[in-house]
């Protein structure tokens, strides 16, 4: 693997090792998103990207914002962004596909549209053959990240996760759903990423504005998925990511 991808691997070590030891149960997500990036190394060494260097930089990008706030939480959780304490700080007794997916919900919808911002000049936005190399580096992404959700369940399943008949009988469904689910996000990540873009071209002030608005929507998100209930129902109805709306509509 290139060199930032095996530094990036080895910081998710370390900090996993820490989170087991401690008995943290932010360690299901750690544990999902470490083997997930050896997974996308592969791919990238495999040549499976059209812009390769481009996709180690944002992948590394992507990641450090996810290990900075997890390293800010562990120092003082007031520290972190709002849907990163949500999730670290919930109940420890929630089964670990539980903190996947609170994990997941907060790094998609607070951390991606930030890190496409800060890898993608605005020039850049407002060139179409860009977009269009992005999107299908991006689908390839989603293809990886597809192909481990089968996986994943069986490691959530060793780590202690819950199943009952109906859970073992729903397998199959909810990864569907699950893939679904990230499509739908990303999706939404993108026009995110775009009203970012747009805010930060009105200057420092305006993007802190626009990136308060996602990190409120993302925390509310999570806390949602906090609730008694079924998760995936939830998810079914409203969605796994979040919206953005346009500057002139947020007044």
């Amino acid at each position: 693997m290139t060199a930032p991808v095996d530094e990036l691997i080895a910081r998710m070590q370390d900090l996993l090792d820490d989170l087991t030891a401690d008995g943290d149960p932010a360690r299901h997500f750690l544990g999902t998103y470490l083997r997930t990036t050896v997974a996308v190394g592969a791919a990238i060494d495999a040549g499976r990207f059209e812009d390769a260097e481009w996709v180690t930089a944002w992948d590394v990008d992507f990641a450090d914002l996810y290990l900075d706030a997890l390293t800010a939480y562990r120092r003082d959780p007031a520290s972190a962004p709002r849907p990163w304490q949500l999730a670290f700080g919930a109940r420890p007794d929630l089964p670990p596909e539980a903190h996947v997916l609170l994990g997941m919900n907060a790094h998609i919808n607070l951390d991606l549209p930030q890190s496409l911002v800060r890898m993608v000049p605005a020039a850049e936005f407002d060139d179409p053959a860009w977009w269009e190399l992005r999107r299908r580096d991006h689908e390839r992404i989603d293809a990886v990240l597809a192909s481990r959700v089968a996986a994943e369940d069986g490691e959530l399943h060793r780590a202690g996760g819950r199943r009952t008949r109906l859970d073992r009988l729903l397998a199959p469904v909810n990864r569907t759903a699950s893939q679904v689910f990230l499509r739908e996000s990303r999706r939404r990540v993108w026009a995110n990423a775009g009203q970012l873009d747009l805010a930060r071209r009105r200057g420092p002030e305006a993007y802190a504005t626009r990136l308060a608005e996602l990190e409120a929507a993302s925390a509310a998100r999570v806390d949602d998925l906090l609730r008694p209930g079924p998760v995936l129902v939830r998810l079914a109805v409203r969605g796994f990511g979040v919206t953005l709306p346009p500057a002139n509509a947020t007044g």
